[in-house]
């Protein structure tokens, strides 16, 4: 009995891993070309914005066809004019069309250059991303200087301070100190964002034990960083870090 129920749950996560890469990859065909024709036509934050209402259109079905059901708190804190440093956890791919549904207005998130080569994607991802190649110092001192011109044309960005997704057992992993200097540089406040159950729904480490079920995407009060310089950096990033840890502590 307990083979053939680790059969059938393997056999349901499998074929449910497949629906949710055959409805990702469908719906970005569908909003492929409104993406490139706002690119196109537009120009700066406006071109994001336009973007954006088709990126949120597709985070939104993606929930709904792949029972990915997406309940944000807080969302009151965050004033949609205003641009912010969002910093999230990562832990899951799910992370991402999370993030959209919860950051009331459009933003640039920081990506790897690398999902460049995924079909489809890949070609909307090089419209709506900063990019960065980590290997790279002249990519690196590129992005930051793409990323503070964002945030001076008033687009809110997202970064993930982890760098890469979770794999430890702790709530979070290690933070790098890029958003947080770009906030005292830029005196941009940062807005944390914590996401709830991914890793359980969709692990990195164990892709087939996929499963349908709810998320949870947790708004915390801005948090100004006036007047700090970059002395302030470790404290700032500890008390971001205490802020999303207890959180994710809280709702977990």
């Amino acid at each position: 009995m307990t083979k053939l129920y680790f059969i059938c749950k393997r056999f349901f996560s499998i074929f449910f891993l497949i629906w949710c890469a055959t409805v990702f990859t469908s719906i970005m065909m569908l909003v492929l070309p409104f993406i490139l024709l706002s690119t196109w036509v537009l120009k700066g934050k406006k071109s994001q914005d336009m973007c954006f209402i088709f990126i949120k259109g597709w985070a939104w079905l993606f929930s709904k066809l792949c029972f990915f059901p997406v309940r944000i708190k807080n969302k009151e804190l965050v004033d949609p004019e205003e641009a912010y440093i969002y910093v999230s956890n990562h832990n899951s791919y799910l992370d991402t069309f999370v993030a959209v549904m919860a950051i009331p207005k459009s933003f640039k998130p920081l990506g790897k250059i690398e999902m460049l080569k995924t079909p489809i994607f890949g070609l909307i991802y090089r419209k709506i991303v900063v990019l960065i190649d980590r290997k790279s110092p002249e990519s690196r001192a590129k992005c930051i200087q793409d990323l503070k011109m964002e945030l001076a044309s008033g687009q809110s960005i997202l970064i993930f301070p982890e760098g890469t997704m979770n794999r430890t057992d702790t709530p979070l992993a290690h933070f790098y100190d890029g958003a947080f200097r770009l906030a005292i540089e830029t005196q941009t406040p940062i807005a944390p964002l914590v996401i709830i159950n991914a890793r359980n729904l969709l692990s990195r480490k164990h892709p087939l034990d996929a499963k349908p079920g709810p998320l949870s995407a947790i708004l915390a009060e801005p948090i100004a960083v006036d007047g700090l310089v970059e002395a302030d950096l470790p404290k700032l990033k500890e008390q971001v870090c205490q802020v999303m840890e207890k959180l994710i502590v809280a709702n977990s």
